[in-house]
C-alpha cells in the first residue's frame, strides 16, 4: 500500500520540492514537475523510509522495556 497524502499536505510537499531545487540548485521547477518528483519518490522510496522507521520504532521501545525492567527489579528488597 503506498503511502499518500492529503491534498494540502501534497501541495506543501511541493511547494517544499520547488524551494529546494531553486535555493540549493539555482534551477526553477514547476509544479508538474515537482509533484512527479514527488510521485516517484513515495511510489520507490516511501515504503522503504517507512519500515526503516518502525524499525527504528521497535529499538526504541525495546530500550524502553529494558530500562522498565531494571527499573522494576530495583524496587524489590
Amino acid at each position: 500500500m503506498p503511502i499518500t497524502f492529503s491534498q494540502e499536505q501534497k501541495d506543501q510537499l511541493i511547494k517544499e520540492i520547488q524551494a529546494y531545487f531553486s535555493e540549493e540548485r539555482d534551477e526553477q521547477i514547476g509544479i508538474i514537475a515537482a509533484g512527479k518528483l514527488l510521485d516517484f519518490f513515495l511510489e520507490n522510496l516511501g515504503n522503504k523510509i517507512y519500515n526503516k522507521a518502525l524499525d527504528d520504532a521497535r529499538v526504541w521501545f525495546r530500550q524502553r522495556i529494558e530500562n522498565l525492567d531494571l527499573d522494576y527489579d530495583l524496587l524489590y528488597k
